[in-house]
């Protein structure tokens, strides 16, 4: 879930926009303005109802990123980085950097949202009984309270990757003391959900509810997607237990000089080799003094490339993530995944062994798959 527009960040947790959410945004004010409001508030104004369809909506993604803030609060306080969070079509994120050690962790982490999304419900309805009688404030508590309300127990549903999905697998796995069974278990159970929202959607549309049947449909659709990636990525992090990354990085790595020109290395060894990341030598030195890859190279403007050298862009070996080569590969993908680095050089002391890239990680996942490992 990448977040294409950044806002601001909370606890340095950088909150951003999926590209989705304009769509849901937009719509969900529209069907306030001229549904909603109209109906429940006829004594206002079309002004009015807009003005509170704006304000309304906002809030309610508020609400939503306040939920999610649960999340990442409770993941920091166990220890556990959160990358991002982002609000998008179905709501919002919190992307961890790591899943929890504990099942009690599990269960705190994934027990907050929904306890913020009922605090908020009180919060709006308390502010909707003293307002009651003022349609501007009232109108948008209402709402909000019950939203809230609907979104907590929208979210304890026991299907994986659900709030409630969550909570489910953290007692599997406290019971069973397998994170593995309990994934598996919350997995299925994530699936069945699924199946149950896109039956129901499907059901919807022939009876005439068409939007709702179909937004059904679309979101089992993505429960399910969701909880079949989350038990496959499971049995890839079982696979790769025990695989060291000098099992898995390349020792044939390419090298080029610092004095050696953007264009040259583009068409020697991008078009001609196929390579994207090398390492920068001195004359003469045996140790690389840096590192560039393809995507620093087009940064540079193409008119340039014939006077851009390598050790002008490229970055220092101090300042690179560097692995040791009898890391396990778990530990060492976790590490690209929270630098946001697709390839890290293998150092041991200070010889460079070699290179490993996510490509190599995926490579190596096909050749298991392919010998039945």
């Amino acid at each position: 879930m990448n977040t294409n527009f950044k806002l601001f960040r909370i606890w340095d947790i950088p909150i951003g926009l999926h590209p989705s959410w304009f769509l849901v945004f937009g719509l969900l004010t529209w069907s306030f303005a001229s549904g909603y409001f109209p109906n429940a508030y006829p004594q206002l104004s079309s002004m009015s109802h807009w003005g509170l369809a704006l304000v309304t909506s906002l809030l309610f993604f508020g609400s939503v990123l306040a939920h999610e803030l649960g999340h990442a609060y409770l993941a920091l306080r166990n220890g556990i980085p959160v990358k991002s969070i982002t609000l998008f079509i179905f709501g919002g994120v919190a992307q961890i950097g790591q899943e929890p050690r504990t099942p009690g962790a599990e269960f705190r982490i994934a027990i907050a949202g929904p306890l913020v999304s009922l605090g908020l419900a009180g919060l709006f309805e308390a502010a909707y009984l003293l307002d009651a009688s003022i349609p501007l404030l009232a109108a948008p508590s209402e709402y909000l309270a019950r939203i809230n309300l609907i979104l907590a127990l929208f979210n304890m549903i026991p299907g994986f990757p659900l709030d409630g999905g969550r909570v489910l697998r953290a007692i599997v796995w406290k019971y069973t003391g397998s994170y593995r069974r309990a994934t598996k278990f919350a997995s299925y159970t994530g699936q069945i959900v699924a199946f149950g929202f896109i039956g129901f959607g499907v059901y919807s549309i022939f009876n005439g509810q068409f939007f709702n049947g179909l937004w059904l449909a679309f979101i089992g659709w993505f429960l399910q997607n969701a909880a079949a990636s989350a038990y496959n990525q499971m049995n890839t992090q079982r696979s790769l237990e025990g695989v060291k990354v000098a099992q898995v990085m390349s020792r044939d790595y390419p090298v080029v000089l610092v004095t050696t020109t953007l264009d040259r290395i583009i068409e020697e060894n991008v078009l001609n080799r196929g390579q994207s990341t090398f390492f920068v030598s001195g004359i003469g030195l045996s140790e690389p003094k840096g590192m560039l890859t393809l995507a620093e190279i087009t940064r540079v403007p193409r008119q340039e490339w014939p006077y851009v050298t390598a050790a002008t862009i490229m970055t220092p070996m101090d300042q690179l993530l560097q692995i040791a080569p009898d890391t396990d590969l778990l530990d060492a993908i976790e590490r690209m995944e929270q630098a946001n680095v697709s390839q890290a050089p293998v150092v041991q002391g200070r010889h460079v062994e070699g290179l490993l890239t996510r490509h190599q990680v995926l490579e190596y996942l096909r050749l298991r798959t392919a010998v039945g490992v």
